[in-house]
């Protein structure tokens, strides 16, 4: 297995990571007045809760329901699930796992395009680079499976 599609991996993996932490950050605030910790934020953060921005966030904060965070964690839940299961399956060399890393990697590059034609950031760049590296592992990665599979057929 090469050295890149492992990265791949660990990249996959920890991105599973963080939205799974992200789920449970979520599901903590079931059950919680998060008006009011949206605004504990806000102070924490000696922002003006009145300003246009802390504003949007406290009046997002009040819109939620158990319902809605419930939805969004176990989205949330299912999405790192994915992404484990494409780690898991790229450390296997499975065919499965390299099409599914490519295809995922490939759907987030047009909204960094978007993204940086809004407004051009670092991050934004870096995003777009890591995702159009990880397709052309893969593709590469796929297209060299392919070619061995048609020398042993001959």
């Amino acid at each position: 297995m090469s050295r890149a599609i492992k990265i791949v991996a660990a990249i996959e993996a920890c991105k599973g990571l963080v939205v799974l932490l992200a789920a449970t950050a979520i599901l903590s605030l079931v059950h919680k007045d998060v008006h009011a910790l949206a605004l504990s934020l806000v102070e924490h953060l000696h922002l003006n809760p009145a300003s246009k921005y802390p504003q949007i966030f406290v009046l997002a904060a009040d819109d939620l329901k158990n319902v809605r965070l419930l939805l969004l964690a176990t989205g949330a839940v299912g999405y790192s699930a994915l992404r484990f299961v494409e780690a898991y399956g790229l450390l296997r060399e499975k065919t499965w796992a390299e099409i599914l890393a490519a295809g995922s990697g490939a759907i987030y590059v047009p909204f960094e395009i978007l993204a940086l034609m809004r407004k051009p950031s670092a991050f934004h760049w870096s995003l777009l680079v890591v995702n159009l590296v990880v397709v052309a592992v893969m593709v590469h990665a796929l297209v060299r499976r392919g070619r061995g599979r048609g020398r042993g057929a001959v």
